[in-house]
């Protein structure tokens, strides 16, 4: 009779892994991360010493941007990302893919399936292991987002297949929205205002602008990383340039106001993004407090 229970807890074992397309576990926990969106991969002396540090264990790493061929009329890669150096021992890296928006205006059948492919693909030809997840980074709108939902259906799919989990990146005027079909997201607590009143608040990030939004987060039933900015934004308006740099009292200001409303918000912390300049913008103390639990 034992035998026979452990015969039909092996079947089962076996089943629930098909179901779940071997799908590896990808459960937030306390964990430190950065997001790297250059189009090279390559680490100066002080962002390896600044991984070391933070004790960061996974970079959210864009591998390419898919964007719409204005002649084809279909999505295309571009931007992708040249590795010219190798990733650092205990660093699991995550490809991220950003999707443009008008992008998810219509269907296209097989995009799902190139995008995964093409990251299996990256992954074996730099020899890049570990490699347990996809991120799909799309600001999209209530206009796009039953193409875009659809999109995740299919990539999840397909990703499946190669043991990978899928995570998105959530804006803040998504969270009125329901929640994708991914295994988790990432709150962007970032470009949060816009950039036409830069007169009246940053819109790199202001807490005024998060405010609003907060009451959505106890309800939103998905497991949320959130990322916050360490990056300056500079642009020239009528020959002058302007800087946008997010005092750091602001950051954790709204760090606070977040993990105040949802408390599991404190346990898996990203900043955007990894540079030798935004690591100098702050001190050790700031960030320290960003990547405290």
């Amino acid at each position: 009779m034992k035998k026979k229970d452990s015969t039909i807890a092996l079947l089962m074992f076996f089943l629930c892994l098909m179901a779940t397309g071997c799908t590896k576990d990808v459960r937030l926990s306390d964990n430190n991360a950065v997001y790297y969106w250059r189009t090279e991969w390559r680490l100066d002396s002080t962002e390896q010493t600044f991984l070391h540090a933070r004790e960061i264990n996974k970079v959210y790493c864009r591998y390419f941007d898919v964007v719409m061929d204005d002649v084809l009329h279909s999505p295309k890669p571009n931007a992708t990302i040249r590795f010219s150096d190798t990733i650092p021992a205990g660093i699991e890296l995550v490809p991220t893919v950003y999707i443009t928006e008008d992008c998810m205006h219509e269907r296209h059948d097989d995009l799902a399936q190139k995008v995964v492919q093409r990251v299996v693909q990256m992954n074996e030809t730099h020899e890049i292991f570990g490699v347990k997840e996809l991120q799909i980074d799309c600001d999209f709108t209530m206009n796009s987002r039953s193409v875009f939902y659809a999109f995740l259906e299919e990539v999840r799919k397909e990703a499946r297949r190669h043991m990978l989990a899928l995570s998105a990146t959530i804006r803040l005027h998504q969270l009125p929205m329901p929640v994708p079909p991914v295994d988790y997201g990432v709150l962007m607590l970032y470009n949060t205002g816009d950039p036409q009143h830069f007169e009246e608040r940053n819109p790199v990030l202001d807490r005024r602008d998060v405010q609003p939004y907060v009451r959505y987060l106890g309800g939103y039933e998905l497991p949320l990383a959130t990322a916050y900015p360490v990056y300056a934004w500079q642009r020239t308006i009528y020959g002058i340039s302007i800087q946008h740099v997010v005092e750091a009292d602001e950051i954790l200001a709204v760090k606070q106001m977040v993990e105040h409303k949802r408390d599991d918000l404190r346990h898996s912390i990203i900043t955007f993004c990894l540079d030798t300049e935004n690591i100098n913008r702050y001190s050790t103390d700031t960030y320290e407090a960003i990547y405290h639990h």
